[in-house]
Order: C-alpha cells, then sequence, then structure tokens
C-alpha cells in the first residue's frame, strides 16, 4: 500500500513536470455531447441514436487540449466510433499505450489517461469496464486504431494510442484498414474539400459476437464516415468487412446507417447530401475506385502512370500462364517433397515405435527383476530379527512357567509344617484354661446344689410355720 501511494505521487508530480502526458475526460450524462470534443462534429452535434447505457463519451484529450471524441461500449470493451479532424500526420510514430481509469472507477480522482502499469492497485475493477493490454497478448489479434495516427500530428498522434480507441484487428486487417483509409483520407477526400479543417472524420466499428479471451468483442464490419462542411459540401461512407481484408465498399452516408447502424444519424442534416455537388461526388469516387483498384491517385503524371499501368496490365497477361505453370510445377515438386518426407516419418515413426516399445519393455522387466530381488534382501534381515525375537519371547514364557509351579509347589509343604508345628503350642497352652474351667464348673455346680438345698428347707420352714400359726391355739408366753 505504501508504495502504491508513493507511485502515485511520482506519477502527480510527473503530470505537473510534462504538460504534455495524454489526458481524457468521461463525459458525464448531465452534459452537452461531448464537451469539448463537440468540435469534432459538424455544426458540433454528435451523432443520434447510440442511447444504450454501456455506452459512454469520452472526450480524448493531450496537452490539455481536445484531440478527438470516442463513443466507447463498455459491454464490448471496443469503441463504436471515434471522431476527429485530419491533420498534418507526423512522420515519427511512436506508440504509447493508455487506458482511461474513470471508465472503471467513476469515483476515482484522477481524469487522465494513464499507463496501465502505473494505476495498477490505484483503480477498483480495473478493465471491468475496458479493454487491457493483457487482453490483447498472446490472443493473434492486434490494437488497430479507429483514428489513425497516421493521419494526425504529433500531438494529436500521442493521443490516438489508447485502448478506448483500439479494435482487436488481425496483423492483416490492420495494416489494410489504416493504409486504405489514409488513401482515401489524403488522395481522394482532402483534394476535394475546399478547407481541410471543415473535413469532418467518423471512423467506426460494428461488434460480433466473436470475442477475444471472452472480453474484448471482435469487429465485424469498419467503416468510414466523411463530411466536409463547406459551401459545396459532401459526404461519403466506406466499409471494410472483417472476412475479406482488401474490401472497400463507398456508399453514401445515409446508406450507411440504413444498413449497418440501423436508427442512427451520423452527422446534423445529413451534411447536406441532398444538395451535394455532383461533380466533386464522382471525382471523389473515381479516386476511391483508383485507390481500391491498387493504382496510385495524381495529378499531373495520371497519364504516364495509366501507360505504366497498361503496360504492365499486358505483361502480367502474357506471362501470367507461365507464372501459373511454374506455380504448379513448385506446387507439386513441393508436394512430392512432403510426401517423401511424410513417408520416411511414417517409417521412421513405426520402427522406431517398435523398437522404443521393445526397450522399455526389457526395462520394465530389468526393473522388475531387481525390485523383487530388492524386496527379498531386505526383507531377510527383518525375518532374521523377527525370529530371534520370538525364541527370546519363548525363553521368557518357559523360564516364567518355571517360575509360577515351582512357587506353587513350595506353597503346599511349607503352609503345612507351619501348622503342623504350631499345634503343640496351642495344645500345652490350652491345658491350665481348660483345667481353669473344669474347676470352675465343678465349684459352681456344688454352690448350686448348696443354694438349692438351703433355698427348700428354707421353704419347708416357712410353709410350717404359716402352718402353725394358722391352727395352733395361741397361749401364755409360757406355753
Amino acid at each position: 500500500r505504501e508504495w502504491t501511494m508513493k507511485t502515485s505521487v511520482v506519477f502527480l508530480l510527473c503530470l505537473s513536470v510534462f504538460p504534455g502526458f495524454s489526458q481524457g475526460r468521461v463525459v458525464g450524462e448531465d452534459e452537452t455531447g461531448f464537451a469539448e470534443c463537440n468540435v469534432f462534429f459538424p455544426g458540433q452535434v454528435p451523432p443520434e441514436g447510440f442511447t444504450e447505457p454501456f455506452h459512454v463519451k469520452i472526450c480524448q484529450q493531450y496537452n490539455k487540449e481536445p484531440r478527438f471524441a470516442t463513443l466507447y461500449s463498455t459491454k464490448d470493451k471496443i469503441p463504436l466510433y471515434s471522431a476527429f479532424k485530419y491533420t498534418k500526420p507526423a512522420q515519427n510514430e511512436e506508440e504509447n499505450w493508455l487506458v482511461e481509469p474513470q471508465i472503471d472507477d467513476p469515483e476515482n480522482d484522477q481524469h487522465e489517461m494513464v499507463h496501465e502499469a502505473d494505476i495498477i492497485g490505484t483503480v477498483a475493477n480495473l478493465g471491468a469496464n475496458q479493454a487491457l493490454t493483457s487482453d490483447y497478448v498472446g490472443s493473434g489479434y492486434e490494437r488497430g486504431l479507429l483514428n489513425p495516427s497516421l493521419l494526425n500530428e504529433e500531438d494529436f498522434q500521442m493521443a490516438t494510442y489508447t485502448l478506448t480507441n483500439a479494435v482487436p484487428l488481425s496483423p492483416s486487417l490492420s495494416k489494410s484498414w489504416h493504409r486504405d483509409i489514409g488513401s482515401v483520407v489524403e488522395q481522394a477526400l482532402v483534394p476535394h474539400c475546399s478547407k481541410k479543417d471543415h473535413l469532418y472524420l467518423l471512423a467506426g466499428a460494428i461488434p460480433s459476437s466473436v470475442q477475444v479471451k471472452g472480453k474484448v468483442s471482435v469487429p465485424e464490419t469498419l467503416w468510414l464516415a466523411a463530411c466536409c462542411d463547406a459551401p459545396e459540401g459532401w459526404s461519403l461512407g466506406l466499409v471494410k468487412t472483417m472476412n475479406d481484408e482488401n474490401s472497400l465498399a463507398d456508399l453514401t452516408v445515409g446508406e450507411l446507417e440504413k444498413q449497418l447502424l440501423g436508427g442512427v444519424h451520423l452527422f446534423k442534416g445529413n451534411c447536406g447530401e441532398d444538395n451535394q455537388s455532383q461533380e466533386k461526388k464522382e471525382a471523389i469516387l473515381q479516386a476511391v475506385s483508383q485507390i481500391r483498384s491498387g493504382e496510385q491517385v495524381g495529378t499531373s503524371d495520371n497519364q504516364e502512370a495509366k501507360d505504366s499501368s497498361l503496360v504492365r496490365k499486358v505483361a502480367g497477361i502474357i506471362a501470367t500462364p507461365f507464372i501459373k505453370l511454374l506455380e504448379l510445377l513448385i506446387y507439386v515438386f513441393v508436394e512430392l517433397v512432403k510426401f517423401v518426407f511424410y513417408f520416411l516419418w511414417l517409417v521412421i515413426k513405426r520402427v522406431g515405435g517398435t523398437v522404443l516399445d521393445g526397450v522399455y519393455s526389457l526395462w520394465n522387466g530389468v526393473v522388475s527383476y531387481f525390485k523383487a530381488i530388492s524386496m527379498v534382501l531386505i526383507s531377510i534381515p527383518y525375518d532374521v530379527g523377527r525370529v530371534i525375537v520370538n525364541i527370546f519371547l519363548g525363553f521368557l514364557e518357559i523360564v516364567q512357567d518355571v517360575a509360577s509351579l515351582t512357587y506353587r509347589i513350595l506353597r503346599i509343604p511349607v503352609g503345612f509344617v507351619l501348622h503342623l508345628a504350631a499345634f503343640p503350642y496351642h495344645s500345652i497352652c490350652a491345658i491350665p484354661s481348660v483345667l481353669k474351667d473344669m474347676a470352675t464348673g465343678i465349684g459352681g455346680t456344688f454352690s448350686l446344689v448348696i443354694d438349692a438345698t438351703a433355698a427348700i428347707l428354707h421353704g419347708f420352714y416357712y410353709l410350717a410355720g404359716h402352718i402353725v400359726k394358722r391352727f395352733v391355739p395361741k397361749g401364755s408366753s409360757d406355753d
């Protein structure tokens, strides 16, 4: 986190030190059109009909000046069109690819197009609504510019290298698109517009269902709409399909709107399409036709170029059969060489496969043999140790049984002897007690007899005295 904050501080310092750093601004819903970038549309009125919620308006800026306008699709991750004007092309091109932070993070306070590596970790959901460099790496597609850098001067050119101005194109299609658009604009359109700064250009793409890495849509069709907003104005549409890189069809802007875009109006008032000069229109279409056929559009040397072209065509017609025959022979030779090499490869593959299978089987057998021997050798010490342990445990059990038996044998006579030895002692010691008990018993018996006799005599005496008192008359005391 601390490293990210330091990086952000350094980046902001770079913005203040180098004022030429590319800038862009996502236009909010409350602003009209593309704000400062409305100057790139005739009458400062942008195209109408692009109303999907995932359409984002971007005013592309550089050196604090608007350079072109882009309508970006966050669903398809490609621009739908870029609006610009022709300027004097720069001699040197320098690719410096940038991204727009606010497309992915509207709350982000960075309002400039910046290098992708400089904002990793600082922009929330980076790449959620726009394409990144990683989406093109290894995909087989190039970042094709809708607003070609070759039609812009230096400051404008640097601003075109943003991923919000790029669509996935094959290398050959990207090359042919920029070549054809550059030739048409410079050779057919610019010479027929009285004021170059009144030549308005719209370069667009129609998304297809094909996606790069499941994220970035590959265009189905590329198109260009031009408007010369001048007293003797005109407009023109061009279309290139993805399945034919050499295709370049011309049509009116109205036809372009009906056939490709459906319900869209590109230019205010159709750029005076109803009042166009027929002469200029034919001259432009002728120039486009020459470019499409591969001819160079010239001014003073047209006839000489045509003659040279005619000679080349005649020579080409004469040489064509020989060239075709040579191509056929080369093709047959190449196919024969390919067949021979294929046959040799098949033989080598079969023989090599058989040999490798045998070697593999032999190797498996040797490995299994050594594995079995190793297991036996390893098990011998284990078995010997187990036998020794079992013998020792058996010996211990025998010793335990002998000791237990000896203890049980010795236990019986010892108790008997002890009891026998104690008998005389207990017998002799009991005689005095027995004699004492006998004397006590005899004395008690004799005492009992005497007491009983005395009691009986006392009873008889009492009875006799009582009878005498009752039946004998009382006399004098002398009697």
